[in-house]
């Protein structure tokens, strides 16, 4: 009988991008088809323990209904065990483990996991059966809980099969129980179990799994171990070189104080073309930023709209502007300003922008952008905006009007006093002009 893998998805919430899988595979406990000596079967599984003897008209039964299954009529296959069924006081324990065996079988191709988990559960519900199908099914109950959602009982039937179990425990084994830990919440626990499956994978001489560091480093996220999840990231981007491995190294080196590798990683992971969202981008250009590297940052952002990775909206086009003043690019910035206040209902971008060409000695320009930011409202500093007017208004000779500016930035506590040397100081640049002009008639 042909089983299919069932995948289930495992979401992490620890970065826009990363995520586990599961995968639950279902192994046959014993693979009864036709033409297998039952002979051999029953003489494997007496060594160990005394079991009931498989009949053949029973086995044939069985037989028939997987035929009618693995042909794609599960239907028929289920009708066919229910038949069987119907003389189960006639049959041995083993013969009844063996049909619930073929019910579980069949209901998980058809992807019914409750009625599979119920089916399996009364395989190993009887007594006398071979211990090789108890261990295999009680594992394989474990895996279906996996991908029915059901932790608890992950954990319960992994304690089953540890009580009966004498061999060494493979990988499957700790990662089974990790996932079903890291679902409870409860990290330390499967931490533990998923650092020795990696323990054993690097004793052996092989390369993890990545899912399993991914699993790993999300069990350090949790706990708030960011050293640890740096070290993880160190080893998946040597092993995997994942774009989203360099990204996530980068933020993680910047989380734990590392600047330095932070901004070398990103950098690194740019030039390789591993950059591929909006967030990258954003993230390459905060990090030039942050070190300094302002004209970088905006050509970065630059680039990101260029592409249409990121958006050309406002706040992409202020960032732009912002990393050109502070890069000491004043005139780079203002096309930038421009088309932010463009796309702002607010005139937060109109004030930046006047204040930007106060700088730059645009004057006209300066006055029109003030007034606009005025008109549209919600500044956050309205004082900012009247002293920026009324600089432009004064260096446009025009005293009144600046006066009236600076009279309404008086108003406000956080530019009074300022506003009230400027008024003091363009009354007297009044009388200058005035008395110049009146010297030259």
């Amino acid at each position: 009988m042909k089983l299919y893998p069932a995948a289930k998805y495992l979401k992490l919430t620890l970065f826009c991008t990363a995520a586990i899988t599961a995968s639950v595979v279902l192994p046959s406990a014993l693979n009864l088809l036709p033409g297998v000596s039952m002979g051999i079967v029953n003489a494997q599984e007496q060594k160990t323990v005394r079991v009931p003897s498989l009949r053949n008209k029973v086995y044939s039964q069985l037989a028939r209904a997987q035929k009618l299954a693995d042909d794609g009529d599960a239907t028929a296959g289920l009708a066919a065990l229910d038949s069987v069924k119907e003389r189960i006081s006639s049959m041995n324990s083993y013969e009844i483990a063996m049909m619930y065996n073929f019910y579980g079988f069949i209901l998980y191709n058809e992807n019914d996991l409750p009625g599979a988990i119920a089916a399996f559960e009364k395989v190993i519900a009887e007594q006398t059966i071979p211990e090789t199908l108890r261990l295999s099914t009680t594992f394989s109950l474990a895996q279906l809980a996996m991908a029915n959602s059901d932790y608890n009982k992950v954990v319960s039937f992994l304690d089953q099969w540890d009580a009966i179990n004498t061999k060494p425990k493979t990988d499957a084994y700790y990662v089974l129980r990790a996932q079903a830990y890291y679902q409870l919440k409860e990290y330390e626990q499967g931490l533990s179990y998923i650092s020795q499956a990696i323990n054993l994978s690097d004793s052996a001489d092989k390369q993890p799994k990545e899912n399993w560091l991914v699993l790993q480093r999300a069990m350090y996220y949790s706990l708030n171990q960011s050293d640890k999840v740096v070290e993880v990231l160190e080893r998946m981007v040597k092993l995997y070189n994942k774009p989203e491995y360099w990204v996530q190294l980068s933020g993680m080196y910047g989380e734990t104080g590392n600047e330095k590798a932070q901004l070398a990683v990103i950098e690194a992971a740019y030039q390789q073309g591993f950059l591929k969202s909006k967030s990258d981008y954003r993230q390459l250009s905060q990090v030039y930023l942050y070190n300094g590297l302002a004209y970088k940052a905006a050509e970065v952002m630059r680039e990101a709209i260029n592409l249409g990775i990121a958006q050309d909206n406002a706040k992409n086009n202020a960032f732009i502007a912002e990393a050109f003043i502070a890069a000491k690019e004043d005139d780079e910035s203002v096309n930038y300003f421009a088309k932010a206040a463009e796309l702002s209902e607010h005139g937060k971008f109109d004030q930046r922008l006047a204040e930007v060409l106060v700088n730059i000695e645009k004057y006209d320009e300066a006055a029109d952008a003030a007034r606009m930011a005025l008109d549209k409202g919600q500044l956050d500093f309205e004082s900012n905006a009247y002293v920026a007017l009324g600089m432009a208004q004064y260096n446009l000779q025009n005293f009144d009007a600046s006066i009236l500016a600076f009279e309404q930035a008086q108003k406000h506590k956080k530019s009074q006093r300022l506003a009230q040397q400027w008024i003091k100081y363009v009354k007297s640049e009044k009388v200058h002009a005035q008395t110049l002009r009146t010297a030259l008639l």
